[in-house]
């Protein structure tokens, strides 16, 4: 039996269309791209979370979650305990940029191997595990003209 989890996530899109996206490596789910974002803290909302995440994965302060991209759930093992998670995806806008420095050890902790931007045509040509699997599609119909 897994353990339910919630989280959230937030889909940064830069003025040309790309994604931002971490490099995670998973005992269970193995190596894949997914957006930042983990699991919500008691009481959180999923947008709560989401916001709190992103800063403390990027250390973006200047952006909110928007609107809702989608829900998804998977499995995967987390901390040694398998996991059934729920995740809710908020679409935000933003420029390119890397994340702030002095993040790298709490990326280590979360298993983040690297990170970079995605432009609509890569994600949809890649051959990597993605979160969601149909994260391409999902972005297809975005706008960008924010």
């Amino acid at each position: 039996m897994r353990t339910p989890r919630r989280a959230a996530r937030v889909a940064v899109i830069d003025p040309e269309g790309a994604v931002f996206l971490f490099r995670y490596d998973n005992p269970e789910a193995g190596v894949h791209w997914a957006m930042p974002g983990g699991g919500l803290d008691a009481g959180e909302t999923p947008r709560e979370g989401a916001l709190r995440e992103l800063r403390e994965e990027t250390g973006w302060t200047d952006l909110e979650p928007g609107e809702l991209l989608c829900t998804w759930e998977h499995d995967f093992t987390r901390a040694g305990i398998q996991v059934h998670q729920h995740e809710h995806i908020y679409l935000s806008y933003g420029p390119r940029r890397e994340p702030l420095d002095g993040l790298a050890a709490a990326h280590a902790d979360d298993g983040i191997l690297g990170w970079r931007w995605w432009t609509p045509e890569e994600l949809a040509a890649s051959p990597d595990a993605l979160w969601p699997p149909d994260l391409a599609q999902l972005l297809a119909g975005v706008r960008t003209d924010h």
